[in-house]
């Protein structure tokens, strides 16, 4: 059992934690430049993003995507 979690990276990780270490890694103003989304750009904050991503599923595709990148590349 333990092989079936390990074939995906997100398993156990929750969005406010992937957003979380996102923003501790690069800011929100390196996050609004990655990736466009006014959610970050214009006062951002944890839960209003949360609320946003969590609604739009192509944008919280693209911080999923990031935040492999970025483990990959720590």
């Amino acid at each position: 059992m333990g092989k079936e979690r390990g074939k995906d990276p997100l398993h156990g990780i929750t969005l406010e934690k992937m957003l979380t270490w996102l923003v501790e890694k690069y800011g929100w103003g390196e996050m609004s430049r990655r990736i466009r989304i006014n959610c970050f750009a214009k006062d951002p904050s944890l839960k209003s993003s949360l609320v946003f991503l969590r609604r739009t599923p192509w944008a919280r595709k693209k911080v999923e995507e990031l935040y492999l990148k970025a483990i990959r590349d720590a």
